[in-house]
């Protein structure tokens, strides 16, 4: 009977037998039993803090009460009082009040449409965070109970147009967004009501020189709206938000969007000029206006740009670029205006 032949275990031509054995004793070690779980690093959910600092939207709030305090800094210096007073502290607090519950309301009616766009899905509302309820009851609260404070320490018409103004906002121009893409023109309304509420506050009344405040920031939203919408069509789209940048084709929307960014880019030349005719600032106001809303006219039509290639990443670039222009643009212009103001003794 032949002795059975014996076989030496394979090894790696450059690995020595021992380092072979190990090996094998390791993979057989790990085949052989259950892998042991890995414990997963459990998300960390954002404190109450983070979620109502989301929910006021405080990059929209401050835009908002520059554009107020604005208002009612021209206003004081028509009525020959200095606009560093109390008054201006009560108004802007109730202004923000509002401008707050505003913002939770709003995000409360788009809850749902915010969990489709990936800049917005982690809303506390569009996650669950806080609740329906709550964010209706802190909403509703905080813009009768601003509005209330509005009337009772400034004038009730201050108070009443602050009302109106967050009423059109959530109740008209919110649930347009998914209806038809005029709602760009419809919000751009309560959208300008700011200046106008801050005049108000210190004068008691609507006037003209108010209304050409007014009438800046209205026009001044379109180049700034447009280059928004397209920066992020693709998500609004997702969403069913009816934009001018969510039309089809993408090339008619890009030239939709163009014209409308320019026509009001260059209207914005003479309605910035309004208030020196109106006797609320001067001769070097005059000039910076013009400087500036040539400016501003520059990066609109770069951002005709986009109808070269309407679907490209270079065209989001310049959109962002007009973006950026917008929101530097506007709170010089308004500085301008203050610093060369009628009334003032400097200038």
């Amino acid at each position: 009977m032949r002795p059975r032949s014996f076989t030496p275990p394979q090894t790696h031509p450059h690995r020595p037998p021992l380092r072979a054995i190990l090996d094998l004793a390791l993979a057989t070690s790990a085949t052989s039993r259950p892998e042991a779980p890995i414990a997963a690093a459990a998300p960390t959910r954002p404190s109450l803090f983070a979620d109502y600092t989301i929910l006021f939207k405080p990059r929209v709030s401050l835009m908002v009460l520059i554009t107020a305090a604005g208002g009612f800094y021209l206003g004081s210096l028509r009525s020959g009082i200095s606009p560093f007073n109390l008054g201006a502290v009560q108004a802007l607090a109730g202004i923000a009040i509002v401008t707050i519950g505003s913002s939770v309301l709003n995000q409360a009616l788009e809850r749902k449409t915010d969990t489709l766009m990936r800049r917005t899905a982690n809303r506390p509302m569009a996650t669950g965070r806080i609740g329906l309820a709550h964010g209706l009851i802190l909403g509703f609260a905080a813009i009768f109970l601003g509005s209330l404070y509005l009337a009772h320490e400034t004038n009730v018409l201050t108070g009443t147009l602050t009302l109106l103004t967050a009423v059109s906002y959530v109740a008209i121009y919110t649930p347009l967004k998914r209806v038809t893409s005029i709602n760009t023109f419809i919000g751009a309304f309560p959208g300008a009501l700011p200046p106008l509420i801050g005049w108000t506050a210190a004068r008691g009344l609507i006037e003209w020189p108010g209304v050409a405040l007014f009438a800046i920031l209205f026009v001044w939203q379109f180049p700034h709206f447009m280059a928004i919408g397209w920066m992020y069509r693709e998500d609004y789209a997702s969403a069913g938000i009816k934009l001018t940048a969510t039309q089809i084709p993408a090339r008619s929307a890009a030239q939709m969007a163009v014209a409308q960014a320019l026509f009001y880019a260059v209207l914005m030349i003479p309605v910035a000029l309004w208030p020196v005719a109106l006797g609320t600032a001067g001769t070097i106001y005059a000039a910076a206006a013009v400087i500036l809303s040539a400016y501003y006219l520059w990066y609109t039509v770069r951002f005709a740009r986009i109808l070269r290639d309407p679907v490209s990443a270079t065209s989001r670039t310049y959109a962002r670029d007009l973006l950026r222009a917008s929101v530097i643009f506007l709170p010089l212009l308004l500085a301008a205006m203050m610093l060369n103001a009628k009334g003032r003794l400097l200038f």
